[in-house]
C-alpha cells in the first residue's frame, strides 16, 4: 500500500481518501492499473505527472462522478459508490475539473456565478452575500464582481471556479491541472491561495503535469502510464535520485542530444530548458570525460556541469524514460 503520509504522523490513521486496487478501462484501453493508496487529512497531496497518465480519471473516480470499475474508494469514511454516503459526503467535497472555467456560466458575472453555487448547496440569501464577499476579497476578485466570467483571463477564471468550489465551505478540495494554461504570474498566485487553505484545515488534492509545482505539496504521488511510481515527500523523492547528473550545453544541441545517448557512459539524456540533463551509468565519470567525448565530435562552446536531480529527473528515472506528452 501507498501511504501519502508517514506510518509515525497522527493522522496517518485517518485517511480522507483510500484507494484499494482501483482500476479502470476505456475499451480495451487501461487508463488505470491496479492502484491502492491512503490520503490522510489535513495535508496538500500533489498528483503529479504529464498529460495523458491517468490523473483525471482517477480524480473523477475518487470525487465520485466516474462510475467505479475495478477496487474500491472511500471517501470521508465510507463507499463513494454508495449512493447514500455519497449524497451524505458530497456537501463537504468540492470538486474542480480540468478546463479553464469549465464549471463557470459565461454569460452571468462573478458574483452571480458564486451566488447560483450557493443556491444549490442551499445557503440563505444573507449567507450567500457574506461569504461571496469573503472569496471574492480574499482572490483579488472583489473589483471584478459584475464583470461576466467569459470576459475574464484565463487566471481569472480559475480563481473564480475556485470560488465557486468554496462557496459551501468544503472539508475536501480536488484540483484537477488548475493552473493549466494559466499565465506564470495567475500560477504563482493561485498555489499561494491554496496554501492559505490548506492552513483552513482543507484536505488538498490538486493534479499537474508540471513537476515544479511539486515542490509546494506536502506529499507527492508520482503518476506514469496509469500507475503509481511513487509517494513521499518531494525531498524524499529527489532522494532516489542517486546516479551522477549533468547540465551540458554545446554550439550545436540536437546533434549533441543524439551523440550524447549513443555514449557508452550515459544512462539516461533528456531536453531540459536551454541545456540537456545527462545521467550517466558510472559515478566515476567526470565533467572532463564528457567535455573530452563531445570536443572529440568538433562540438564547441561545451559547457558541463554537475547538478542536483529535480522532482522531474527522479521522474524520468523512474519512469525509465522520457514521460508521455
Amino acid at each position: 500500500m501507498s501511504d501519502l503520509q508517514p506510518k509515525d504522523h497522527p493522522l496517518a490513521l485517518t485517511p480522507v481518501v483510500r484507494l484499494d486496487t482501483v482500476g479502470l478501462s476505456y475499451g480495451k484501453t487501461r487508463a488505470l492499473g491496479s492502484i491502492t493508496l491512503n490520503m490522510p487529512a489535513g495535508c496538500m497531496v500533489g498528483l503529479i505527472g504529464p498529460d495523458g497518465v491517468g490523473k483525471s480519471s482517477l480524480l473523477s473516480l475518487i470525487a465520485g462522478a466516474r462510475a467505479i470499475q475495478q477496487g474500491r474508494i472511500t471517501v470521508l469514511g465510507g463507499d463513494i459508490a454508495d449512493a447514500s454516503h455519497r449524497a451524505m459526503a458530497c456537501p463537504r467535497i468540492a470538486y474542480m475539473p480540468q478546463g479553464l472555467g469549465k464549471n463557470l456560466y459565461p454569460t452571468l458575472s462573478v458574483f452571480e456565478n458564486v451566488d447560483f453555487f450557493g443556491r444549490l448547496f442551499g445557503q440563505d440569501r444573507q449567507e450567500r452575500e457574506r461569504r461571496i464577499g469573503e472569496l471574492l476579497q480574499s482572490t483579488g476578485l472583489a473589483p471584478f464582481a459584475d464583470r461576466p466570467a467569459g470576459k475574464l483571463s484565463g487566471g481569472m477564471k480559475q480563481k473564480l471556479a475556485l470560488c465557486c468550489a468554496l462557496i459551501h465551505k468544503p472539508s475536501v478540495l480536488f484540483l484537477d491541472e488548475p493552473t493549466t494554461g494559466v499565465d506564470p504570474v495567475s500560477r504563482k498566485e493561485f498555489w499561494e491561495m491554496l496554501a492559505r487553505l490548506k492552513e483552513q484545515n482543507i484536505t488538498i488534492l490538486v493534479s499537474t503535469p508540471y513537476m515544479d509545482e511539486a515542490a509546494l505539496c506536502n506529499r507527492i504521488a508520482l503518476i506514469q502510464d496509469g500507475n503509481i511510481l511513487s509517494v513521499d515527500s518531494p525531498a524524499s523523492i529527489n532522494n532516489q535520485f542517486t546516479d551522477t547528473l549533468y547540465a551540458v550545453h554545446t554550439n550545436e544541441m540536437y546533434r549533441a542530444l543524439v551523440e550524447l545517448r549513443s555514449a557508452p557512459f550515459t544512462k539516461q539524456c533528456f531536453g531540459f530548458g536551454d541545456s540537456h540533463h545527462l545521467t550517466v551509468n558510472n559515478n566515476k565519470v567526470t565533467e572532463s570525460d564528457v567535455v573530452l567525448f563531445l570536443h572529440e565530435r568538433n562540438h564547441t562552446s561545451i559547457s558541463v556541469e554537475k547538478i542536483n536531480a529535480t522532482i522531474e529527473d527522479t521522474f524520468m528515472s523512474l519512469a525509465g524514460g522520457e514521460p508521455n506528452g
